[in-house]
């Protein structure tokens, strides 16, 4: 029985550090394919109908207002979804989805596309898209790693996945901005739908997907020994197959069910946390969307919004770790 108890924790560990990298990169990818309309604003409003002329800045404002404003309206119907279908098929159509509205954007260059209509159409099918990328990688998550005694350090670290998206983006779009404008969509695009391929293929959602003991993950995530993963695995057996019939009878018409819009909000700690990441991320899409346009010099631009990402990355990772040593 004790021979037996290192096993699971090898093979949770390798299931662990994979579930957290592939969502990891998931929504990274999904922030770099973000990036594009930021770093070609300046070619576009230099050149590009009808984004040249004085109206040209209002008129790339507007696709920003179409893509965050879908964007948000239609996270309320992503949560809800998130939380009833299937999180892989989901999270992989979704990238899939945004690697084609980003894909598009890309071919108006190659198209020779001046129509404001069809950049709008695409923005906001690109925002409705993302907006289930969040809700899919935090439930993911969430089912790993909701027990874990160190989800602070684990939510601080991966939490770095929007900086470090923005910067590949910021970056491959810039690289490839010399050999014309569609190039900084296309190539985001094809990242993030080979990654939507490999979430399709490879993600396990929930550990029991993966045939794991959820109650002995638990143990194992809190730092327990394997002695008492061996208690959980064996003694909690007898008592659970007694427990098992009648436990049912008398929650089987209270299973727990998605909340609403409303009860979201009646939950501690969610209105003052909305509201201070409101305001974080009104600083930071104003900085993401609009530094490189002003600046104007792509190169200098990029190198400027990476400055800004890496100072976001350092600053939640520090702030995560505060919090575990106060909590101590």
């Amino acid at each position: 029985m004790e021979a037996a108890a290192p096993a699971p924790a090898r093979g949770l560990g390798r299931q662990e550090y994979a579930v957290l990298a592939l969502t990891f990169a998931s929504y990274a990818s999904f922030h770099a394919s973000r990036k594009p309309p930021s770093i070609v604003k300046a070619v576009l409003s230099a050149d590009w109908v009808p984004f040249s002329g004085p109206r040209g800045p209002h008129r790339l404002g507007e696709l920003d207002v179409a893509f965050l404003s879908f964007y948000a309206l239609a996270m309320f119907a992503a949560g809800h979804l998130a939380d009833r279908a299937d999180l892989r098929c989901l999270l992989g159509t979704a990238m899939l989805a945004s690697g084609a509205a980003c894909a598009a954007l890309g071919a108006a260059y190659f198209l020779d596309i001046h129509a404001l209509a069809f950049f709008a159409a695409a923005q906001v099918s690109s925002g409705v898209v993302q907006s289930a990328g969040w809700p899919c990688v935090v439930a993911v998550v969430g089912n790993w790693f909701g027990h874990a005694s160190k989800r602070g350090t684990i939510m601080g670290v991966w939490n770095s996945h929007t900086s470090v998206g923005n910067i590949a983006g910021s970056v491959l779009a810039a690289a490839a901005l010399e050999f014309g404008w569609g190039w900084s969509f296309l190539l985001p695009a094809v990242v993030i739908a080979a990654l939507g391929v490999v979430v399709l293929v490879f993600l396990v959602a929930h550990p029991s997907e993966a045939g794991l003991d959820v109650e002995v993950m638990e143990v194992e995530m809190n730092g327990d020994g394997g002695e008492e993963v061996g208690l959980l695995g064996e003694d909690k057996k007898e008592v659970q197959g007694n427990e098992d019939n009648e436990f049912e009878l008398e929650m089987g018409s209270q299973l727990p069910r998605a909340i609403g819009f409303v009860e979201a909000w009646k939950l501690p700690g969610v209105a003052p946390y909305a509201f201070c990441l409101f305001f974080s991320k009104l600083v930071a899409y104003t900085f993401l969307y609009w530094l490189p346009f002003y600046i104007r010099n792509n190169g200098m631009c990029s190198f400027v919004c990476t400055l800004f990402l890496y100072s976001y990355i350092n600053n939640g990772c520090v702030c995560s770790c505060y919090l575990i040593i106060v909590r101590r």
